[in-house]
């Protein structure tokens, strides 16, 4: 087989000028992050950031782009319009994946004014609409996504799935594992404990990792925390890599982590899947993006070989 490569990134949180909300836009959640994006988010995150990562990531030549949520910041149409813009900007829809976050789900806009104008990038292999959540094979590897962004109370950046989008992602998990796929399940919120607090933390996470402990998944993949995580979730047939990514915008702001993305070959190694993750990024905002580290991983196949 050969081998496969794949980008992932995260919170790209593009600029949100001009935008700023109007009228009975500020009777909502939305105040509050937007004074947050002036008073430190706005400093925290640059195109020029954003730039070098995606600049760095056509340099590898990857054969897919997974992107784990947040291009918006206060879920403003113009947000999305703009962010429509910036997917078009990295590649077609067939060659990038992408999930919401919580930032683009901040309150409740109209799906033709809002994600909508994403769809492209969300809609599964032969589906002609939306649905999470959805199936991409892209050569051995299976891209689930699953969608926890949802609108929240203020103060709180907690994702949720849902019973029934659960119910769904068995079926899928279940079905691409016994087609012997390399499944990678996308979705904003970690779902392992600890890697961020209870306020910002998928509420039903629990009933996802009981999911995943019968059914199994080959990599998990998450944004959200702004820093960089590698836990292992429980599978049946042993440990699963849950990947958090920090925001591919971030320069480092105060105590954030800047910027960095996850680079993922997959490759058979006899019944097993043989994973090489490597991290590219900055160790500072002035510094050029390289290579910071990685992981070797061998993964027990469904079938493969």
């Amino acid at each position: 087989m050969q081998p496969f490569r794949f980008a992932h990134l995260s919170d790209p949180h593009l600029p949100l000028a001009p935008d700023r909300p109007r009228g009975l836009e500020w009777l909502s959640k939305r105040t509050l992050s937007y004074q947050s994006w002036q008073r430190k988010r706005r400093h925290a995150h640059t195109p020029a950031m954003l730039a070098a990562i995606v600049a760095d990531i056509r340099s590898q030549g990857v054969d897919h782009w997974a992107v784990t949520g947040d291009i918006a910041n206060i879920s403003l149409p113009g947000e999305f319009r703009r962010g429509a813009e910036w997917l078009r900007s990295i590649g077609p829809a067939a060659g990038v994946s992408y999930v919401p976050g919580n930032h683009d789900a901040m309150v409740h806009v109209p799906f033709d004014q809002g994600l909508g104008l994403w769809a492209g990038y969300m809609t599964g292999d032969g589906a002609k609409a939306v649905s999470f959540p959805y199936l991409r094979q892209r050569g051995p590897v299976a891209f689930i996504g699953a969608n926890s962004g949802v609108p929240t109370a203020p103060l709180l950046a907690q994702g949720h799935l849902g019973a029934e989008q659960i119910e769904r992602l068995g079926d899928t998990l279940s079905d691409t594992g016994r087609r012997g796929l390399f499944r990678v399940l996308m979705v904003h919120h970690p779902v392992a404990d600890g890697v961020v607090s209870n306020r910002k933390g998928m509420t039903d996470r629990k009933a996802l990792r009981a999911l995943l402990a019968r059914t199994g998944a080959e990599m998990l993949l998450h944004g959200h925390a702004h820093h960089a995580d590698l836990s292992m979730i429980k599978g049946p047939l042993g440990p699963i890599p849950s990947l958090t990514a920090p925001s591919a915008s971030a320069i480092g702001y105060r105590h954030d982590m800047p910027a960095r993305w996850h680079l993922v070959t997959v490759d058979t190694d006899g019944p097993d899947w043989h994973v090489q993750v490597e991290v590219r990024g900055v160790e500072r905002r002035d510094a050029p993006v390289t290579a910071l580290g990685g992981w070797s991983l061998r993964l027990p196949g469904t079938g493969v070989g």
